[in-house]
């Protein structure tokens, strides 16, 4: 998915933030990190990480990467070891600049993450940022190349803060038809998995991966349960008969 403009940033960047919660990582079946001293720290303006301070990560778990040496660097890079299980480069411990004495340990690359005692999928949720799911009564149609995909007066209107609007529909409202089924699937912490679709024309114009929908999203946005959005930067929307931009 992409943005339809820049998120507007709070502050500079990087900015970093105490975390008030107990941050737990698990990797081969051993906490490498159990803290209540996490770092968020934001690189990018869409959304923060952790970071850890250097007495926070276990040194017996971490093993210098020497592919990674080379002096003109403002980090060093290790490999997580436990065992018989081995993470390569999936921390970045900072030696100099704004982060310097920081740690990063690659999401990823982990067995799992725990604030306080609930799992975190893919990144931290950002403290400044809400989603907002509406019930509207607008009529929207979804269009591509002149054909309609979408007609509905009962969509719901999800809310990020910083990115577009998404428009999410009822599956009963859809050529389902001209939806193919895709092998990709997708995370959000806000929302959960989704899995998409294409979109398929009898002409075989496509539009790959061009929709998508939550089976079981998380709680905060289950409204949007079963229902499809659509890649409004690829097709035309309109929204009570006027063309959305």
């Amino acid at each position: 998915m992409s943005y339809s403009h820049g998120p507007v940033p709070l502050f500079s960047l990087p900015h970093v933030e105490d975390c008030p919660k107990r941050v737990r990582v698990l990797f081969g079946g051993e906490y490498i990190i159990d803290t209540q001293k996490a770092k968020l720290v934001w690189l990018k303006p869409y959304y923060p990480v952790y970071f850890f301070g250097e007495n926070d990560v276990l040194a017996k778990y971490l093993s210098k990467n020497l592919d990674s040496v080379k002096e003109e660097l403002q980090y060093e890079t290790y490999d997580v070891i436990v065992g018989y299980h081995k993470a390569i480069g999936a921390a970045t411990k900072h030696t100099a600049g704004e982060l310097k004495g920081l740690v990063f340990i690659a999401h990823g690359a982990m067995d799992a993450w725990f604030e306080e005692d609930e799992q975190v999928f893919i990144h931290p949720k950002d403290p400044y940022k809400r989603v907002d799911v509406l019930l509207s009564s607008r009529n929207v149609r979804i269009v591509y190349k002149g054909q309609e995909i979408a007609n509905t007066n009962r969509p719901r209107f999800l809310f990020e803060t910083s990115l577009r609007r998404r428009t999410y529909i009822p599956k009963l409202d859809c050529r389902m038809d001209l939806l193919t089924p895709t092998e990709l699937t997708t995370e959000c912490p806000y929302k959960g998995v989704a899995n998409y679709y294409d979109i398929r024309l009898p002409d075989g114009s496509a539009v790959e991966n061009g929709v998508w929908w939550y089976r079981n999203p998380n709680p905060e946005c289950i409204e949007i349960r079963g229902l499809v959005a659509f890649y409004d930067e690829k097709l035309e929307v309109y929204v009570d008969g006027e063309l959305q931009q």
